[in-house]
């Protein structure tokens, strides 16, 4: 039981921890030196090769790099940035009705069984029989109903960075965004995979086309922890069986 109360309290003091961390101030900002986008962009420029140059590049107008007029600059290798447009507009409605009602009724007499039923009246009180033995009977009557209704709505835009390029040519990308009002954080996160095709002239992509989307938006602070129940109320709910 001690080492049980120590875990329980061990686990209660890092949950703590989140909350103690803006205590009396805003919270931080999430240190960006070890973000997955920071590690792409550095090792970049140092496993990336580079396509030579062509002798005519350093006269022509319409060379084919990134950087020229007419040149290609949507993302397509690892350390690139694009923009990830996130408009989420859904309605969902679901109802469901399910009525069913059964009823059953059997009947077994037994007025002459090798005359067994005559000896045992013969025994019993004044109006009792056993000349109708069985005869049972069922009812049985249920009813559901059930509705789910969804709505949601989301306007966004994020720079995500290519994290990885895989065999196959798809690019896995990753992107965080975070805006401090007052004592209020708020973080948006979007990592999945894309094809370069689906890149706009813009060098942007909606949220439609990214394969293994995961979208999060949320917040941290005052607010935000007002809003959660305490965390032994939780291991409350979900402990007691009633």
């Amino acid at each position: 039981m001690f080492r049980i109360a120590c875990l329980i309290g061990l686990a209660l003091t890092l949950t703590a921890c989140s909350r103690v961390n803006h205590i009396g101030k805003p919270p931080d900002f999430t240190p960006t030196t070890s973000s997955p986008e920071r590690v792409a962009m550095i090792a970049a420029g140092v496993t990336d090769q580079a396509m030579p140059a062509r002798v005519t590049d350093g006269a022509s107008l319409w060379s084919g790099g990134q950087t020229s007029l007419l040149g290609d600059r949507r993302a397509m290798k690892r350390g690139d940035i694009m923009t990830i447009v996130i408009e989420i507009d859904e309605e969902a409605q679901i109802s469901n009705s399910t009525s069913r009602s059964r009823s059953g009724t059997e009947s077994l007499e037994i007025p002459h069984f090798f005359g067994i039923p005559q000896r045992i009246n013969q025994g019993i009180t004044d109006g009792a029989s056993l000349d109708n033995a069985v005869s049972p009977g069922s009812s049985s009557d249920s009813s559901g109903d059930g509705s789910v209704r969804r709505s949601e709505s989301l306007t966004l835009r994020v720079a995500a960075t290519v994290v990885d390029v895989l065999p196959n040519g798809v690019l896995a990308i990753e992107g965080t965004q975070e805006v401090r009002v007052n004592f209020e954080m708020r973080e948006l996160l979007v990592s999945g995979y894309v094809r370069p095709e689906d890149i706009s002239r813009q060098n942007e992509i909606t949220y439609d086309k990214i394969a293994s989307a995961r979208i999060s938006y949320g917040g941290r602070g005052q607010i935000s922890d007002m809003q959660q129940p305490r965390v032994g109320q939780q291991v409350l709910d979900a402990v007691l069986p009633f």
